[in-house]
């Protein structure tokens, strides 16, 4: 069953795919990163490490692969270091891996004491504002069968809207 939509949703779930395709096409300096990202401030946290920053943090935030950061929520970028070299950033990624939480929350908060989204302020990229692009679908479903307003759903261009 496909998904309909209400005009102000449409654009919504538009822009939210759109965002999707622009974030995967983002082109980060060339070494490694390692990274911090957290489900809210003070929420649950997680550490990884990639040669490829926009790429890596499009994947949690798009939930492409199931694992502990889709589960939970993770997907906020709170914190990063850049490497010119993978092998010192997979090192620190160890290092960090081994410390307790209250260690990684002082990290994070003595560059990003607001715990802002790294992902919107270093790198331009459109804010968060659901969970995941399922809640946002769900919610602009659920808004337009109450409001009795809907536009037929898009077909073929391999956006949301087009989902069977």
């Amino acid at each position: 069953m496909g998904y309909h939509f209400c005009g102000a949703c449409e654009i919504s779930v538009r822009r939210m795919w759109l965002a999707h395709q622009i974030i995967g096409a983002v082109v980060m300096e060339k070494g490694g990163y390692v990274y911090i990202l957290a489900s809210r401030k003070q929420g649950t946290l997680y550490v990884g490490v990639t040669a490829d920053i926009g790429r890596r943090v499009h994947e949690h935030r798009s939930g492409s692969f199931a694992g502990f950061t889709k589960d939970y929520g993770v997907k906020l970028l709170v914190w990063y270091e850049h490497y010119a070299e993978i092998g010192p950033a997979i090192a620190r990624e160890k290092q960090l891996k081994r410390w307790n939480r209250a260690w990684k929350i002082a990290l994070i908060e003595a560059d990003n004491a607001d715990w802002d989204d790294l992902a919107v302020a270093q790198f331009g990229w459109p804010p968060l504002r659901f969970t995941d692009s399922d809640a946002l679908l769900s919610a602009a479903a659920r808004h337009c069968r109450e409001s009795g307003d809907s536009l037929p759903e898009a077909a073929g261009d391999g956006s949301p809207l087009s989902r069977g």
